[in-house]
């Protein structure tokens, strides 16, 4: 007999040995499931493959004798790694019905599939293989039993790949999951305590053995950030203070080796960023597979990025909601807490310190910041927890909390006494307070209530406090709505320019005139200078009005040149605001291109505030403007800021006398001030004109005094471009 007939599948066989059947062992076991409805088919295949050791596991065999009874098997017992199974059982297709089964309804990719038959035509081998998935399909002639081993083998190492593989593609989507969760913002707390969830569901293990430890931020000693199960209460204790020598030890291996420690229980190490790092200790309780210590590996990796990026998110945060330099929450962190909470006995008081900007002109602005460190101190030792404590500005402190606390008796009496700063140094300082009671309010406008009441204050009240009051809201909203109609009234042209007339004293001929913005509304309502420009500078509008006046007066000169003498001036008044913008002098310049205007015919009136700005920079832009041919004047001088010492620094052209200055017949005293400013201009070699002249006794008292020019309503009001063409031509000295 041939070798190969000798190694034929005898499935009519002698009985199993009985104590070779009842053989148990402890190991892992590769399940295999045999399904055939012929009995002696089953005892025959147990009987070759009962010596058959693959990987150092052996064959644990299930029997199903129908279609029928290998689902109910498959439903109820554990994963198989291969399923031997008859093609022809109950029907001529049993078999390939318990294949599709499988594949498709189960959805087991992983199980590895044997198909035999005795009956070959009714199951074409190439088609069976290609749509099912089949490791091996063959009749029940050919499987020899080193045949049926070499097909077991492969189909079992095949199965252990695929779990392989898919223990892997399990672990890596649960290290992804844990990275996409890890890396949301979080408390590091937070963070260590869903690193050790993570853990157990990678490890697959119960929370009962895990630890989590870090550096402490204050003292860099280690200690137990977050623990589970049987260790939950060693949270916060030094590692030191553990009664557990071994894991002490395992941690502390760990952070100080910066590296894991994988032999026996588990010591894992995180990197952060600026030296940070985190350590976890896991009691697993048996040896880590090859493919758990690589997928440990990745999940280290990973959880090390989120750690960094947790890291620079709370940095971050840091940044947006606190004040370093004072270590106290800034307005984001304020505005926070009064979205949470307006409690209806709360107040919010915003502490101004008076003069700050002189401590650092005159000192320097390191000895500032300790003066804002030192205020930030005592206001937090005055008020207990119950309050918020914050920074919201260079020198504006907000505190917030119950009434009986933040009233103005408690923060007036911090500023009694003198503030330690530095080094032993002692400083009194004083604050302006606006208060706002809470009743309800949105943080915004609990806010803008408190800002409106010390906005206030600093006005009337300076070195004291002021409680808001419904009227400065209405007085608040009132200015919104002014400066949302005067946005209209410049888009829609309801702005216009006056004009009132320069007169020689001497001779009374017109020499020029002084356009003045006029805002008429729909209704036929003037409003006031004095009301909309402030708002107007306020708002950044200035500089389009601005502009929108200065390109209008230029145009309406230009339709003058045949009515009037060459050297007619128009004089465009610019205010602080637009002068200030950097780019003034060039829009100046283009503005007398586009128009055509010569540019003598042009003079800017620039009021006192001008000398606010920074005086290299204002005489620079000064000297600019002159070189370009455009006269100067400083308008309304004596009441503001200057001085003999900066007129004499300054390139100008003219001054004009405020209108309060020469009321003489009522007050003697003021028009000895207007002479005082004629003579001043004199020996400065500039050009006067006086406003608000009325009676012909004023006139003449300055043009006896020297002063060249003069307007006012002894020779006209300010009028529109139609009346003032219909007052030119009627004006004698025209």
């Amino acid at each position: 007999m041939a070798d190969d007939d000798k190694d034929m599948l005898v499935f009519l066989a002698d009985e199993l040995d009985p104590a070779a059947e009842q053989e148990e062992t402890a190991a892992a076991v590769w399940r295999v499931l045999l399904v055939d409805d012929e009995p002696d088919v089953h005892t025959a295949t147990k009987v070759a493959l009962r010596n058959l050791d693959i990987e150092g596991r052996r064959l644990e065999f299930q029997h199903a004798y129908s279609d029928a009874e290998a689902r109910k098997v498959l439903q109820q017992e554990a994963p198989f790694a291969v399923a031997v199974i008859d093609v022809v059982m109950e029907s001529d297709t049993a078999g390939l019905d318990l294949v599709r089964y499988i594949r498709e309804e189960l959805a087991d990719a992983q199980v590895r599939l044997i198909l035999r038959t005795g009956q070959p035509g009714y199951a074409p081998e190439i088609s069976t293989i290609q749509n099912y998935d089949i490791n091996d399909y063959r009749t029940k002639s050919e499987l020899t039993q080193s045949r049926l081993f070499t097909s077991l083998t492969m189909a079992v190492r095949s199965y252990s790949q695929l779990c392989q593989l898919e223990a892997g593609r399990v672990g890596l989507e649960q290290i992804l999951d844990a990275t996409r969760e890890l890396s949301r913002p979080s408390g590091l707390q937070q963070f260590a305590t869903g690193l050790l969830t993570q853990l157990c569901a990678l490890l697959r293990i119960d929370c009962d053995g895990l630890l989590c430890a870090a550096l402490h931020p204050a003292t860099r000693q280690p200690y137990i950030l977050a623990a589970a199960g049987q260790y939950s209460n060693w949270t916060g204790k030094l590692l030191e203070e553990l009664p557990e020598g071994g894991i002490r030890s395992r941690l502390e291996q760990s952070l100080q080796a910066r590296e894991h420690v994988l032999n026996g229980d588990i010591g894992l190490f995180f990197e952060g960023a600026n030296g940070q790092a985190l350590a976890a200790y896991v009691n697993i309780g048996r040896q880590l597979s090859e493919l758990e210590q690589q997928l440990l590996e990745v999940f280290c990796n990973n959880m090390s990025t989120a750690f960094e990026n947790l890291q620079l998110y709370l940095d971050i945060e840091a940044l947006a909601f606190r004040d370093t330099l004072v270590d106290l929450p800034n307005r984001n962190a304020l505005l926070q807490l009064l979205d949470q909470h307006s409690g209806e006995q709360h107040t919010l008081a915003l502490v101004d310190l008076d003069n700050f900007a002189d401590i650092n002109n005159i000192l320097d602005e390191s000895f500032g910041d300790a003066v804002l460190q030192a205020v930030a101190r005592q206001l937090c030792s005055a008020f207990s927890e119950q309050c918020m404590v914050s920074r919201l500005a260079s020198n504006l402190f907000g505190v917030y909390g119950p009434d009986v606390e933040v009233n103005p008796d408690q923060i007036q009496s911090l500023f009694a006494q003198p503030f330690q700063v530095g080094d032993g140094q002692t400083l009194r300082l004083s604050a302006t307070t606006g208060l706002a009671r809470a009743e309800g309010r949105c943080g915004k406008d609990l806010l803008k209530n408190a800002g409106a009441a010390l906005k206030q204050a600093k006005r009337l009240v300076r070195g004291k406090h002021l409680y808001f009051k419904l009227e400065q809201s209405r007085a608040a909203r009132d200015r919104i709505n002014m400066l949302q109609m005067l946005r209209t009234a410049l888009s829609e042209q309801h702005l216009q320019l006056y004009y009132q007339p320069f007169i020689c004293l001497r001779n009374r001929q017109v020499t020029g005139a002084e356009c003045l913005l006029r805002w008429r509304t729909p209704d036929g309502q003037f409003i006031s200078p004095e009301d909309f420009i402030p708002i107007a500078e306020q708002s950044g509008l200035m500089v389009a009005i601005g502009e929108w006046v200065l390109r209008t007066a230029l145009r309406w000169r230009i339709s003058l040149q045949d009515r009037v003498a060459d050297d007619f001036r128009v004089a465009v008044n610019i205010s602080q605001v637009q002068f200030a913008e950097p780019s003034f002098v060039e829009r100046l310049l283009s503005i007398l291109r586009e128009t055509g205007v010569p540019r003598h015919q042009l003079e800017l009136e620039l009021t006192e505030s001008v000398a606010i700005e920074n005086f290299d920079r204002l005489k620079s832009k000064l000297q600019q403007i002159q070189a370009a041919g455009i006269d100067i004047a400083m308008d309304d001088f004596g009441t503001g800021y200057s001085s003999l010492s900066v007129l004499q620094r300054l390139d100008l052209n003219r001054l004009k006398i405020d209108r309060s200055f020469i009321s003489g017949e009522k007050n003697h005293d003021s028009f000895d001030m207007a002479k005082t400013i004629i003579a001043m201009a004199e020996h400065l070699e500039l050009q006067t004109i006086a406003e608000g002249i009325e009676t012909e006794e004023q006139c003449a008292e300055l043009l006896a005094s020297g002063c060249e020019e003069g307007q006012g309503y002894l020779f006209a009001r300010p009028m529109p471009e139609a009346d003032f063409i219909v007052w030119l031509d009627a004006w004698p000295g025209a």
